[in-house]
Protein backbone atom coordinates (compact mmCIF):
# COMPACT_ATOMS: atom_id res chain seq x y z
CA UNK A 1 0.00 0.00 0.00
CA UNK A 2 1.63 3.55 -1.34
CA UNK A 3 0.50 6.88 -1.14
CA UNK A 4 1.07 8.89 -4.26
CA UNK A 5 1.38 13.12 -4.08
CA UNK A 6 0.15 15.11 -6.70
CA UNK A 7 2.11 18.62 -7.28
CA UNK A 8 5.03 16.89 -5.15
CA UNK A 9 7.87 19.04 -6.89
CA UNK A 10 6.27 22.49 -5.89
CA UNK A 11 6.18 23.98 -2.69
CA UNK A 12 3.43 22.81 -0.29
CA UNK A 13 3.86 18.89 -2.18
CA UNK A 14 7.30 18.84 -1.40
CA UNK A 15 6.60 19.32 2.45
CA UNK A 16 3.99 16.60 1.88
CA UNK A 17 6.69 14.24 0.89
CA UNK A 18 8.98 15.19 3.49
CA UNK A 19 6.49 14.42 6.12
CA UNK A 20 5.13 11.31 4.86
CA UNK A 21 8.87 9.57 4.22
CA UNK A 22 9.11 11.14 7.84
CA UNK A 23 6.03 8.81 9.32
CA UNK A 24 7.58 6.00 7.46
CA UNK A 25 4.98 5.64 4.53
CA UNK A 26 5.64 4.82 0.78
CA UNK A 27 5.72 7.22 -1.13
CA UNK A 28 5.15 8.02 -4.90
CA UNK A 29 5.50 11.45 -6.83
CA UNK A 30 3.83 12.83 -9.87
CA UNK A 31 4.42 16.15 -11.41
CA UNK A 32 4.70 18.06 -14.78
CA UNK A 33 7.37 20.57 -13.50
CA UNK A 34 5.67 23.39 -14.52
CA UNK A 35 6.59 25.06 -11.57
CA UNK A 36 7.77 22.58 -9.54
CA UNK A 37 11.70 21.42 -9.46
CA UNK A 38 12.84 17.53 -9.13
CA UNK A 39 15.50 18.69 -7.20
CA UNK A 40 12.41 19.11 -4.24
CA UNK A 41 11.38 16.17 -4.15
CA UNK A 42 13.43 13.42 -2.10
CA UNK A 43 14.50 10.52 -4.04
CA UNK A 44 13.02 8.42 -1.42
CA UNK A 45 10.03 9.19 -3.18
CA UNK A 46 10.39 7.79 -6.83
CA UNK A 47 9.63 10.95 -9.10
CA UNK A 48 6.40 10.38 -12.37
CA UNK A 49 7.22 13.45 -14.63
CA UNK A 50 3.55 13.56 -16.54
CA UNK A 51 0.37 16.08 -16.72
CA UNK A 52 -2.60 14.99 -13.68
CA UNK A 53 -4.80 15.09 -16.02
CA UNK A 54 -3.16 12.34 -17.91
CA UNK A 55 -5.89 9.82 -16.66
CA UNK A 56 -4.49 6.75 -18.59
CA UNK A 57 -1.11 7.32 -17.46
CA UNK A 58 -2.20 8.43 -13.46
CA UNK A 59 -4.48 5.12 -13.46
CA UNK A 60 -1.50 3.06 -14.69
CA UNK A 61 0.70 4.42 -12.03
CA UNK A 62 -1.95 3.78 -9.81
CA UNK A 63 -2.19 0.47 -10.00
CA UNK A 64 1.33 -0.69 -10.94
CA UNK A 65 2.27 0.67 -7.20
CA UNK A 66 -0.68 -0.69 -5.41
CA UNK A 67 -1.83 2.90 -4.61
CA UNK A 68 -4.86 3.20 -2.64
CA UNK A 69 -4.50 7.01 -1.27
CA UNK A 70 -3.86 9.68 -3.28
CA UNK A 71 -2.94 13.52 -1.79
CA UNK A 72 -3.74 16.37 -4.49
CA UNK A 73 -1.70 19.40 -4.55
CA UNK A 74 -1.13 20.09 -8.34
CA UNK A 75 -2.84 22.86 -9.43
CA UNK A 76 -2.43 26.88 -10.29
CA UNK A 77 -2.75 28.91 -7.44
CA UNK A 78 -2.05 32.66 -8.22
CA UNK A 79 -5.37 35.02 -7.79
CA UNK A 80 -4.19 37.93 -10.06
CA UNK A 81 -2.86 35.23 -12.78
CA UNK A 82 -6.28 33.25 -12.36
CA UNK A 83 -8.05 36.77 -12.87
CA UNK A 84 -5.88 37.07 -16.49
CA UNK A 85 -6.00 33.84 -17.25
CA UNK A 86 -9.40 32.34 -16.08
CA UNK A 87 -9.37 29.40 -18.30
CA UNK A 88 -6.09 28.32 -17.44
CA UNK A 89 -6.94 27.48 -13.76
CA UNK A 90 -10.31 25.92 -14.89
CA UNK A 91 -8.29 23.67 -17.04
CA UNK A 92 -5.49 23.25 -14.72
CA UNK A 93 -8.05 23.37 -11.23
CA UNK A 94 -11.20 21.69 -12.30
CA UNK A 95 -10.64 19.98 -15.57
CA UNK A 96 -7.46 17.98 -14.64
CA UNK A 97 -8.80 17.24 -11.05
CA UNK A 98 -12.01 15.78 -12.52
CA UNK A 99 -9.58 13.38 -14.87
CA UNK A 100 -7.50 12.74 -11.88
CA UNK A 101 -10.42 11.20 -9.68
CA UNK A 102 -11.65 9.50 -12.97
CA UNK A 103 -8.06 7.96 -12.89
CA UNK A 104 -8.87 6.93 -9.02
CA UNK A 105 -12.25 5.58 -8.69
CA UNK A 106 -11.61 3.63 -11.69
CA UNK A 107 -8.23 2.28 -10.27
CA UNK A 108 -9.21 1.07 -6.88
CA UNK A 109 -8.30 4.09 -5.15
CA UNK A 110 -9.99 4.15 -1.43
CA UNK A 111 -9.06 7.71 0.16
CA UNK A 112 -8.60 11.28 -1.28
CA UNK A 113 -7.05 14.55 0.08
CA UNK A 114 -7.68 17.38 -1.27
CA UNK A 115 -5.42 20.61 -0.59
CA UNK A 116 -8.31 23.40 -1.22
CA UNK A 117 -8.02 27.52 -0.35
CA UNK A 118 -9.93 29.96 1.69
CA UNK A 119 -10.15 31.82 -1.51
CA UNK A 120 -13.23 29.76 -2.19
CA UNK A 121 -15.28 32.09 0.81
CA UNK A 122 -14.62 35.21 -1.43
CA UNK A 123 -14.98 38.27 0.50
CA UNK A 124 -16.92 36.90 3.92
CA UNK A 125 -19.03 39.48 5.81
CA UNK A 126 -17.46 38.25 9.05
CA UNK A 127 -14.13 36.72 10.54
CA UNK A 128 -13.35 34.53 11.92
CA UNK A 129 -14.34 32.08 8.97
CA UNK A 130 -15.91 28.99 9.30
CA UNK A 131 -16.70 25.91 7.33
CA UNK A 132 -20.05 27.30 7.02
CA UNK A 133 -19.50 30.29 5.71
CA UNK A 134 -21.03 30.61 2.32
CA UNK A 135 -19.14 29.98 -0.70
CA UNK A 136 -18.93 32.97 -2.72
CA UNK A 137 -15.54 33.28 -4.73
CA UNK A 138 -14.28 36.53 -6.33
CA UNK A 139 -12.02 35.11 -8.26
CA UNK A 140 -11.66 31.78 -10.81
CA UNK A 141 -8.85 30.24 -8.70
CA UNK A 142 -11.19 30.56 -5.73
CA UNK A 143 -14.35 29.23 -8.23
CA UNK A 144 -12.30 26.54 -9.62
CA UNK A 145 -11.31 24.91 -6.76
CA UNK A 146 -14.96 25.37 -5.12
CA UNK A 147 -16.08 23.37 -8.22
CA UNK A 148 -12.99 20.65 -7.79
CA UNK A 149 -14.80 20.14 -3.93
CA UNK A 150 -18.28 19.77 -5.26
CA UNK A 151 -16.90 17.14 -8.11
CA UNK A 152 -15.09 15.71 -5.35
CA UNK A 153 -17.83 15.60 -2.79
CA UNK A 154 -20.27 13.90 -5.48
CA UNK A 155 -17.56 11.10 -6.47
CA UNK A 156 -17.09 10.24 -3.09
CA UNK A 157 -21.06 9.53 -2.81
CA UNK A 158 -21.15 7.78 -5.88
CA UNK A 159 -18.68 5.67 -5.14
CA UNK A 160 -16.12 3.60 -2.88
CA UNK A 161 -14.23 6.44 -1.56
CA UNK A 162 -13.83 8.99 1.78
CA UNK A 163 -12.12 11.99 1.40
CA UNK A 164 -11.22 14.99 3.36
CA UNK A 165 -10.79 18.58 1.86
CA UNK A 166 -8.54 21.08 3.81
CA UNK A 167 -9.00 24.82 2.87
CA UNK A 168 -5.61 26.41 3.72
CA UNK A 169 -5.02 29.89 4.50
CA UNK A 170 -1.95 31.86 3.01
CA UNK A 171 0.95 29.11 3.33
CA UNK A 172 4.45 30.70 4.35
CA UNK A 173 7.59 29.52 5.32
CA UNK A 174 10.11 26.61 4.76
CA UNK A 175 11.18 23.26 6.06
CA UNK A 176 12.57 23.80 9.71
CA UNK A 177 15.58 21.57 8.37
CA UNK A 178 16.15 23.18 5.10
CA UNK A 179 15.24 20.35 3.03
CA UNK A 180 12.71 22.45 0.87
CA UNK A 181 11.06 25.80 0.54
CA UNK A 182 9.11 27.63 -1.61
CA UNK A 183 10.54 28.35 -5.25
CA UNK A 184 9.55 29.52 -8.97
CA UNK A 185 6.97 33.20 -9.47
CA UNK A 186 7.49 34.84 -5.90
CA UNK A 187 4.22 36.56 -5.17
CA UNK A 188 3.29 36.02 -2.00
CA UNK A 189 4.26 38.30 0.95
CA UNK A 190 6.40 36.57 2.83
CA UNK A 191 8.46 34.92 0.22
CA UNK A 192 9.11 38.47 -1.86
CA UNK A 193 9.47 40.06 1.45
CA UNK A 194 12.52 37.46 2.41
CA UNK A 195 14.06 38.14 -1.19
CA UNK A 196 14.34 41.61 -0.22
CA UNK A 197 15.66 40.71 3.43
CA UNK A 198 17.97 38.69 1.92
CA UNK A 199 19.20 41.11 -0.97
CA UNK A 200 17.88 38.83 -3.58
CA UNK A 201 15.64 41.32 -4.97
CA UNK A 202 17.33 44.72 -4.80
CA UNK A 203 13.56 46.79 -4.72
CA UNK A 204 11.10 47.88 -2.45
CA UNK A 205 8.58 45.46 -1.16
CA UNK A 206 5.24 46.66 -2.90
CA UNK A 207 2.44 46.85 0.27
CA UNK A 208 -1.07 46.15 -2.00
CA UNK A 209 -3.66 48.67 -0.85
CA UNK A 210 -2.90 51.04 2.31
CA UNK A 211 -7.14 51.60 2.71
CA UNK A 212 -8.20 48.76 3.82
CA UNK A 213 -10.99 48.84 6.76
CA UNK A 214 -8.45 47.38 8.97
CA UNK A 215 -6.76 48.72 12.41
CA UNK A 216 -3.63 50.23 10.13
CA UNK A 217 -5.35 49.92 6.75
CA UNK A 218 -3.67 46.91 4.82
CA UNK A 219 -4.66 43.42 4.79
CA UNK A 220 -4.82 41.21 7.02
CA UNK A 221 -3.66 37.34 6.34
CA UNK A 222 -4.15 33.96 8.58
CA UNK A 223 -0.60 32.69 7.89
CA UNK A 224 0.01 29.08 8.36
CA UNK A 225 3.55 27.61 8.24
CA UNK A 226 4.06 24.76 5.66
CA UNK A 227 5.45 22.13 7.68
CA UNK A 228 2.06 22.49 9.79
CA UNK A 229 0.10 22.40 6.81
CA UNK A 230 1.56 19.22 5.75
CA UNK A 231 1.34 17.48 8.60
CA UNK A 232 -2.55 18.53 9.00
CA UNK A 233 -2.49 16.58 5.28
CA UNK A 234 -0.94 13.80 7.04
CA UNK A 235 -3.09 13.51 10.41
CA UNK A 236 -6.19 13.82 8.00
CA UNK A 237 -4.90 10.68 6.02
CA UNK A 238 -4.47 8.94 9.51
CA UNK A 239 -8.03 9.66 9.96
CA UNK A 240 -9.41 8.50 7.35
CA UNK A 241 -7.67 5.52 7.81
CA UNK A 242 -9.15 4.83 10.99
CA UNK A 243 -12.88 4.69 9.32
CA UNK A 244 -14.10 8.28 9.78
CA UNK A 245 -16.51 9.81 7.56
CA UNK A 246 -15.54 12.56 5.00
CA UNK A 247 -15.00 15.80 5.95
CA UNK A 248 -14.53 19.48 4.71
CA UNK A 249 -12.17 21.67 7.19
CA UNK A 250 -10.32 24.64 7.42
CA UNK A 251 -6.46 24.69 7.82
CA UNK A 252 -5.18 28.09 9.91
CA UNK A 253 -4.04 29.69 13.11
CA UNK A 254 -7.33 31.66 13.79
CA UNK A 255 -5.17 34.69 14.53
CA UNK A 256 -4.51 37.25 11.67
CA UNK A 257 -1.47 39.25 10.91
CA UNK A 258 -1.36 42.88 8.68
CA UNK A 259 1.42 43.32 5.61
CA UNK A 260 2.70 45.82 8.46
CA UNK A 261 2.76 43.63 11.22
CA UNK A 262 4.19 40.87 9.01
CA UNK A 263 6.93 43.65 7.70
CA UNK A 264 7.50 44.51 12.00
CA UNK A 265 8.25 40.82 12.42
CA UNK A 266 11.42 41.26 9.28
CA UNK A 267 12.51 43.52 11.38
CA UNK A 268 12.56 42.04 14.43
CA UNK A 269 14.33 38.83 13.12
CA UNK A 270 17.12 40.87 11.13
CA UNK A 271 17.16 43.78 12.73
CA UNK A 272 16.54 45.63 9.97
CA UNK A 273 13.02 47.44 8.18
CA UNK A 274 12.59 46.82 4.86
CA UNK A 275 12.21 49.43 2.11
CA UNK A 276 8.26 49.78 0.78
CA UNK A 277 6.02 51.66 -0.67
CA UNK A 278 2.20 51.76 -0.63
CA UNK A 279 0.79 50.68 -4.08
CA UNK A 280 -2.93 50.04 -5.26
CA UNK A 281 -5.16 47.54 -4.24
CA UNK A 282 -4.85 43.79 -6.49
CA UNK A 283 -8.27 42.74 -7.96
CA UNK A 284 -10.01 39.77 -5.91
CA UNK A 285 -7.55 40.76 -2.59
CA UNK A 286 -10.13 40.80 0.56
CA UNK A 287 -9.65 42.86 3.21
CA UNK A 288 -9.22 39.94 5.53
CA UNK A 289 -9.05 36.20 5.68
CA UNK A 290 -8.42 34.74 8.75
CA UNK A 291 -9.83 31.11 9.93
CA UNK A 292 -11.91 29.35 12.88
CA UNK A 293 -9.84 26.64 13.33
CA UNK A 294 -11.93 24.89 15.90
CA UNK A 295 -13.52 21.72 13.73
CA UNK A 296 -10.03 21.14 12.51
CA UNK A 297 -8.53 20.81 16.01
CA UNK A 298 -11.56 18.78 17.07
CA UNK A 299 -11.57 16.30 14.44
CA UNK A 300 -8.08 16.12 13.56
CA UNK A 301 -7.06 16.69 16.97
CA UNK A 302 -4.50 19.33 15.09
CA UNK A 303 -1.91 21.01 17.03
CA UNK A 304 0.15 23.15 15.11
CA UNK A 305 3.88 23.30 15.80
CA UNK A 306 5.14 26.50 14.41
CA UNK A 307 2.30 29.37 14.46
CA UNK A 308 4.69 32.14 15.29
CA UNK A 309 4.89 34.62 12.70
CA UNK A 310 8.75 35.45 13.65
CA UNK A 311 9.60 31.56 13.37
CA UNK A 312 7.57 31.87 10.21
CA UNK A 313 9.49 34.68 8.76
CA UNK A 314 13.03 33.07 10.04
CA UNK A 315 12.62 30.06 8.00
CA UNK A 316 11.71 31.82 5.16
CA UNK A 317 14.79 33.68 5.13
CA UNK A 318 16.83 30.79 5.69
CA UNK A 319 15.50 29.02 2.99
CA UNK A 320 16.26 32.31 0.66
CA UNK A 321 19.69 32.46 1.82
CA UNK A 322 19.81 28.48 0.85
CA UNK A 323 18.94 29.40 -2.23
CA UNK A 324 21.43 32.32 -2.82
CA UNK A 325 24.33 29.27 -1.84
CA UNK A 326 23.27 26.89 -4.67
CA UNK A 327 23.09 29.86 -7.58
CA UNK A 328 25.87 31.45 -6.31
CA UNK A 329 25.06 34.86 -5.90
CA UNK A 330 21.68 37.11 -4.82
CA UNK A 331 20.15 38.33 -8.17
Amino acid sequence: MSVLVTGAAGYIGSHMVLALLDAGEKVFALDDLSSGAKWLTPKAAPLTVADVGDMELVSALIIKHDIVEVIHFAGSILVPESIKHPLDYYTNNTAKTLELLKACVTSGVKRFIFSSTASVYGMPERAPISEQTPIHSISPYGASMAMSERILQDAAAAHDLTYMTLRYFNVAGADPKGRAGEIGKPTHLIKVAAQIAVGARQEKLQVYGGDYPTPDGTAIRDYVHVTDLAEAHLAALEQLRAGSGSATLNCGYGRGYSVYEVMDAFKRVTGKALPYEVVDRRPGDPPQLIADNAAIRTVLDWRPRYDEIDFIVETAINWERDLIGRTGNAA
